[in-house]
């Protein structure tokens, strides 16, 4: 067994004022009263709110903070992100950082996927993050919306990430949704997935950790709540070498697929439905986007001409066989012979069917029915 004791911190976050000295002060407390915890992760701009207004430089007094608390207790600390302006090109990142055990700032992500169109003036980052844990495993970050794209966990798990560190800012009406992507994200991946959320102005809570075979190992309500999970790092080599539950091996399925995709190339032209779509705007009052009934059809292009047919090789361009004709209609079909007034010789008692049995049958014969 492989341990690793991972804390998530579900706290409230003012939008005005900053909340660093309160993500400190909760540190305290989750150290004191689990002072095995090795890792510690907040929620997605924790410290300063969901307000780009309050960007600051790469280097700030905030992170010097993180890194002395780190220092102090000696755990791997990931204080959820904040809103970074790049001194080069003045564009805004949503950028979390991990500082190792000694203070130490080893790694920076930025999200790849602001939540456009409503997060229009970030800068969406490139890079993906993965660092080591000496003797415990691989460790992967990623940020709220980046798990809705699939392809940021494959690229993280393709590298051997085992866990994934997911801090989130959702306060709204799909967290939900990303709750069975959680679980969803764990199976598929066969990863733990550390999922931190926030209150207040960031989120409606509902932080989960969820295990490689989906199960949720733990659920947060709508209140603040810090919650230490020992994970198990030798389960999740176990279950990439043996299927989940013994079951499905989807990552050396991944690696021993047949095909490419060929919407990952974009001059294929695989992808030409999503050029037919509209602008990623936010919906205005009153919007009929997406309800062209007049001619939906018209939005869909050509499909290529190999659509239906049959794609096992030797039956390609292969005609099948006409259905036999239906046999002719039997002209005494439903016209069969009734009787008027049927006779029935006197003195014949009529049976009277007791339910449960047969006609026919004794009383000790009783219908399976």
């Amino acid at each position: 067994m492989t341990p690793f004791a991972i804390a998530g911190v579900q706290m409230y976050v003012n939008a005005l004022q900053p909340n660093v000295d309160g993500m400190i002060h909760r540190l305290d407390i989750l150290m004191a009263r689990f002072p095995w915890t090795q890792m510690v992760l907040f929620s997605e701009l924790a410290a300063f709110g969901p307000l780009d207004q309050y960007s600051l430089p790469p280097q700030n007094e905030a992170l010097e903070k993180f890194q002395a608390a780190a220092a102090k207790y000696g755990v791997w600390l990931i204080p959820g992100s904040m809103f970074i302006t790049d001194p080069e090109d003045g564009r805004i990142y949503n950028t979390s950082v991990v500082i190792n055990p000694a203070g130490e700032i080893i790694r920076r992500y930025a999200k790849m996927f602001p939540f456009r169109p409503y997060e229009s003036g970030i800068a969406a980052g490139t890079e993906f993050c993965v660092f080591d844990v000496p003797e415990v495993g691989r460790f992967g970050l990623s940020i709220c919306y980046d798990m809705w794209f699939p392809e940021t966990t494959r690229q993280l798990t393709s590298q051997g990430v085992e866990v994934l560190l997911h801090p989130v800012l959702t306060g709204t009406t799909d967290r939900d949704a990303e709750l069975a992507i959680a679980r969803a994200t764990a199976a598929q991946f066969q990863c733990y997935v550390i999922d931190v959320n926030g209150l207040g102005a960031g989120g409606v809570g509902k932080s989960c950790v969820v295990d490689p075979t989906s199960m949720v190992l733990h659920q947060s309500a709508g209140q603040e709540d810090m919650f230490p999970i020992e994970v198990d790092l030798d389960m999740v080599r176990r279950q990439r070498e043996t299927g989940m539950k013994g079951l499905g091996q989807v990552l050396k399925s991944f690696r021993d697929r047949s095909t490419d995709f060929s919407v990952y190339d974009r001059s294929s032209g695989t992808d030409e439905y999503l050029k037919t779509l509209g602008p990623l705007a936010i919906p205005q009052q009153g919007t009929t986007a997406g309800l062209d009934a007049t001619t939906p059809a018209m939005r869909v292009p050509q499909a290529s001409s190999s659509v239906g047919e049959d794609s096992l090789p030797g039956f390609a361009h292969k005609v099948p066989p006409a259905f036999p004709d239906e046999p002719l209609p039997n002209p005494s079909a439903g016209t069969a012979t009734t009787v008027a007034n049927p006779v029935v010789p006197t003195g014949t008692p009529i049976p009277i069917v007791k339910p449960g049995v047969l006609p026919g049958a004794t009383e000790n014969d009783t219908s399976s029915g």
